[in-house]
């Protein structure tokens, strides 16, 4: 299951280990006991319970694998989430990048007296994406070139723009994956990272038992 987001961006959901059963039964251990199956009603009364009171160690007994594919600048707030997560991100040392960058579709104000975040949109609009791409083309220029001159591949790279798109997979616990939608939903949480936190809630979505979860905890 594969969601774009803008032009050039996609999320895809390339694996899942366990299921929301998997949150129950680790639950249900502790007294010996273990379901096969969808959830019942008293199952879901179950992860109510468990999530409501912070018992969340069962949550981390379902897995996501995410196939991402993103804005370096995005992927650098995403992987500020570590916990019950693991990165595998393409590497510039070994192949040479295309020229693929996040150009917005609108530029936001900055705010006065607020260390993060944006308003509304700037007046001169087309003069700032022209600036921008420009640089943006300039600086892949420069890249190509500093690679025809025999510059290696993991110092020519340097001179990309936090712009440049990036893959990556990520897999997460459905914790794990729990909290960074409860961070990047949020409506301060930056747009360009809340687009992909929107599009993995609705792949998780998909499985009705998953989104039983999804509807408690967010």
């Amino acid at each position: 299951m594969k969601k774009k987001i803008d032009d050039m961006g996609f999320i895809e959901l390339v694996d899942t280990m366990g299921s929301a059963t998997s949150v129950v039964n680790a639950a249900r251990v502790s007294f010996g006991k273990r379901i096969e199956g969808g959830l019942s009603d008293k199952d879901k009364s179950l992860i109510k319970y468990l999530w409501t009171h912070k018992h969340t160690s069962p949550f981390r007994h379902a897995f996501f694998t995410f196939h991402i594919k993103a804005p370096i600048f995005v992927i650098r707030q995403w992987q500020k989430h570590q916990v019950g997560c693991s990165w595998n991100e393409i590497s510039g040392r070994y192949v040479e990048l295309d020229h693929s960058i996040h150009c917005p579709d609108l530029w936001r104000k900055s705010i006065k007296n607020v260390k993060q975040g944006s308003g509304g949109a700037i007046d001169n609009q087309e003069d700032i994406t022209d600036l921008y791409v420009s640089a943006c083309n300039y600086s892949y220029a420069t890249y190509k070139e500093m690679l025809k001159q025999g510059v290696a591949r993991e110092q020519a790279r340097m001179i990309l723009p936090l712009a440049q798109f990036t893959e990556c997979y990520w897999s997460a616990s459905l914790h794990a994956v729990i909290h960074f939608l409860q961070l990047r939903l949020a409506k301060d949480a930056q747009s360009e990272i809340r687009y992909y936190a929107q599009a993995i809630k609705a792949l998780i979505e998909s499985d009705d038992n998953f989104k039983f979860i999804m509807d408690v905890c967010l």
